[in-house]
């Protein structure tokens, strides 16, 4: 029975711990050419060179490997149709939300949290066996 009382503790502490947030790259995008639409702002002509850009993803825009602003997608299109994503190897035109200075070779860093459940554990101190 003391086993159910220290299980039932430590589900509370565990309850009681902030999740862990880590960011994880899905893709890259590069820059290659403006275009400036007076309704819609400044369109990144761009290339997907690794991963995957999906609509309404977080986005972090990189100059000279510096990050200038991280914001989310606003709009995704593919050959003048909206897109939901495009792959690595095809282009697509794109904005930023509330973000119009972008400029031709800077790179988009496409990323999504996670959420890790925390756990009681210290890393490296689980159930080892000790030698």
């Amino acid at each position: 029975m003391p086993t159910m009382a220290i299980d039932d503790v430590k589900k509370a502490m565990v309850g009681m711990l902030a999740p862990v947030l880590r960011e994880k790259v899905v893709g890259r995008v590069e820059i290659r050419k403006l275009f400036n639409i007076p309704k819609a702002g400044t369109i990144a002509g761009s290339f997907v060179t690794e991963g995957k850009v999906a609509r309404k993803s977080q986005v972090r825009l990189v100059r000279d490997s510096v990050v200038v602003y991280t914001g989310k997608i606003g709009s995704l299109r593919r050959m003048k149709d909206d897109a939901s994503e495009v792959a690595a190897g095809y282009e697509c035109g794109l904005t930023i939300e509330n973000y119009n200075d972008v400029r031709e070779g800077d790179v988009i860093e496409v990323f999504e949290v996670e959420s890790i459940a925390p756990t009681l554990e210290m890393p490296g101190t689980g159930n080892q066996a000790r030698r």
